[in-house]
């Protein structure tokens, strides 16, 4: 393994944005970068994790997960609307200069696409949508507000459907179901999916808790679950290829997004028998190195 090596950030505004689709390990590489080499803080860019709540539901990182590493705008704010984009540039552009100010170097981490280019963005129009197919792609704007180091945390497609398949029956067994059965109980239903209802799994699972009275039978019941979990997973699948779509669309315009791969890595945790490096040396090799690599030399330049 490389030694480590740590780089002071300068105090220019100078931010590293980690992208990629759900699923694809930025919040891994957002810890290994900032606890191995350069010293950092995270700001959360994902629209649904920045609000409190369903902490397992959303996949928020865990205190544990966190290693320490301070995360800004994770779990923050409460109501009945999610943050808007225009939310998001203010706050996190106040936050960017503390960090900063403070030595740091800022990691932006999250799918939410629409945030970041709100954050970045130096001619943000909040009543366009760059991301709308029937905008074109010139009306993305490429000169940014910040000086930006973009890694893109790639995964073949085929690899990342089956991680993500996966994932929502390991978050279902780890408390997903008893997480959404208490906030119902608690909030009650609903007929207009705002807020933090939003969230891939709320809707579908309350259709199950709606219906589950009406089930006589355990074969029912069994039907009616099994039925949630695969609109869980596809609308998951859903949201991975919208989010592909949006960083092609950013990368199209003249992003800079420099791609690491994880799909062997990815590959190999999912099936350790059928790999004969560990999925752990695959990701320092494959995702953490070269992502240091391009970093460090970001923050020298």
């Amino acid at each position: 393994m490389a030694t480590t090596t740590t780089v002071a950030p300068p105090t220019t505004k100078k931010i590293v944005v980690i992208m990629g689709v759900t699923g694809s390990g930025k919040s891994k590489l957002s810890i290994d970068l900032a606890t191995r080499f350069f010293p950092s803080e995270i700001i959360n860019s994902d629209k649904i994790q920045v609000s409190k709540g369903i902490d397992i539901t959303t996949n928020k990182i865990s205190i544990n997960e966190q290693g320490g590493v301070v995360h800004h705008l994770l779990g923050e704010f409460s109501g009945p609307e999610l943050f808007s984009p225009s939310d998001f540039r203010y706050t996190a552009d106040n936050r960017i200069t503390d960090i900063i100010n403070r030595r740091k170097l800022p990691l932006i981490v999250g799918g939410s696409n629409s945030f970041i280019y709100a954050l970045l963005s130096n001619q943000f129009n909040p009543g366009v949508d760059v991301f709308d197919e029937l905008n074109p792609v010139q009306c993305i704007s490429k000169e940014l507000r910040y000086h930006c180091c973009f890694i893109w945390v790639d995964v073949f497609t085929p690899v990342l459907n089956r991680y993500l398949f996966q994932r929502v029956d390991e978050m279902m067994d780890s408390g997903m179901y008893e997480e959404l059965e208490e906030f119902f109980e608690k909030n009650g239903f609903s007929d207009r999916n705002t807020g933090i209802r939003k969230a891939i799994g709320v809707p579908e699972m309350e259709g199950y808790f709606r219906n589950l009275k009406n089930c006589t039978t355990v074969q029912e019941k069994c039907r009616l679950y099994d039925e949630a979990v695969r609109e869980i997973k596809e609308n998951t699948k859903e949201l991975a290829e919208k989010q592909m779509w949006k960083i092609q669309r950013l990368r199209e315009s003249g992003w800079d997004l420099q791609k690491v791969d994880a799909t062997e890595a990815l590959r190999a945790k999912m099936s350790p028998e059928n790999s004969k490096i560990p999925a752990t040396e695959i990701w320092e090799r494959q995702v953490v190195l070269p992502s240091m690599k391009i970093v460090k030399q970001f923050l020298l330049e």
